[in-house]
């Protein structure tokens, strides 16, 4: 057998690790800034909670108290969700500028 559908699954793992711990970060960064810079905590702290789905550690815990994985699909649509509700509903550049004066 070859190496090279080895080293193919390893890449994409590789990318697919990174790719959601940043978009982890991300989330993570826009529940902490709704959760102490906007009018509305608890949507910040869902937010929070949500952005624990990406990542690796969390999501292979996940799996093997409950058994369940998460899909890819199921992911970008959250991360979907995330964005659009941070950005379009809760005015996240307002936020950052409020945050960006109090510093």
């Amino acid at each position: 057998m070859t190496g090279k559908p080895e080293l193919t699954m390893n890449n994409s793992s590789t990318l697919g690790d990174i790719s959601s711990w940043l978009f982890g970060f991300i989330a993570l960064a826009i529940g902490i800034i709704n959760t102490f810079w906007g009018n509305d905590p608890g949507y910040g702290i869902f937010i929070l909670l949500l952005s624990f789905l990406y990542f690796p550690p969390i999501t292979s815990l996940i799996k093997k108290i409950t058994g369940i994985n998460i899909p890819l699909w199921a992911k970008v649509i959250l991360g979907a969700f995330i964005i659009w509700s941070a950005v379009g509903v809760g005015e996240l550049f307002d936020k950052i500028d409020l945050m960006m004066k109090d510093l």
